[in-house]
């Protein structure tokens, strides 16, 4: 390989003198100049965690609507929000905001009917989704659980009740030894450890006029040891605690667990 250095022949003298080449140690110490393309912003690639502020966001406005009905007073102590209203502000509102924002492709809702929830105790499920199958990569499966004062007020459908029909009976003739959140709890043990069961308080007996949850893949741990699994066991997990996740926390840990790890967790919604 000839030298950079030699000159070239006289009878092919170019009027462009051939630029010496840089030592070594001037290369590595110059930065090679940059390509105009290079400075062009390029487009932002998704991550498969970028769903979770959308998904804090539709929370945190469905819980704010939520608290504005379930702090009211009435002063001729007339009206109360039913817990089958309350219910249904939380979860329209996040409904709204998630398709606004677009989160249904990376996060989806599905609301039960009234014979599932009989059936498997959840009133709705939420799955991260795997791209571009969207298959449920992980469920969370979600049941509101509401003042017992508020509870008592709520009628329990009957056969006159245009929500009573023929597979809401049968679903109940098929778990009927099991109340709702055991149901719950079931059907996520069924799945595996990549379904969470998710308690969600519309108010505790210490803190009535707030938002709160208690979400495990592990609820199945305490079948055999307890009675039963109910409003009252799981409202016991807040006993003692010191720390409580907020909703994008909740989520960061969830993605984040390894496989077949058990994971419980408190978070306040508002």
């Amino acid at each position: 390989m000839g030298a950079l250095g030699s000159k070239p022949d006289q009878f092919f003298s170019s009027p462009f003198k051939a630029v010496p080449s840089r030592s070594s140690s001037q290369d590595e110490s110059t930065p090679p100049h940059k390509s105009i393309f290079a400075t062009l912003r390029k487009p932002p690639t998704a991550k498969p965690n970028d769903f979770i502020p959308l998904f804090n966001e539709c929370i945190s406005l469905a819980a704010t609507r939520t608290l504005e009905y379930l702090t009211f007073k009435d002063p001729e102590n007339k009206f109360s929000p039913s817990p089958e209203a309350l219910t249904e502000i939380f979860l329209m509102t996040y409904i709204s905001e998630s398709v606004m924002h677009t989160l249904t492709s990376w996060f989806n809702c599905t609301v039960m009917t009234p014979g599932q929830k009989v059936l498997l105790g959840a009133d709705w499920v939420w799955a991260v989704l795997n791209k571009p199958s969207k298959d449920p990569r992980i469920q969370i499966a979600v049941r509101v659980l509401h003042l017992p004062q508020r509870e008592e007020s709520s009628h329990r459908p009957s056969k006159t009740d245009q929500t009573f029909d023929e597979s809401m009976e049968m679903a109940e003739m098929a778990a009927s030894d099991k109340n709702m959140c055991e149901k719950m709890v079931d059907f996520c043990a069924s799945i595996g450890k990549d379904c969470y069961a998710l308690f969600l308080f519309m108010g505790r007996k210490n803190d009535k006029e707030n938002i709160y949850g208690v979400l495990s893949n592990n609820f199945q741990a305490a079948i055999g040891k307890c009675d039963k699994i109910d409003r009252g066991l799981i409202e016991n997990f807040f006993k003692g605690s010191r720390y409580l996740h907020t909703p994008t926390g909740m989520m960061q840990a969830i993605v984040t667990k390894r496989n077949n790890d058990s994971l419980t967790l408190l978070i306040k919604f508002s």
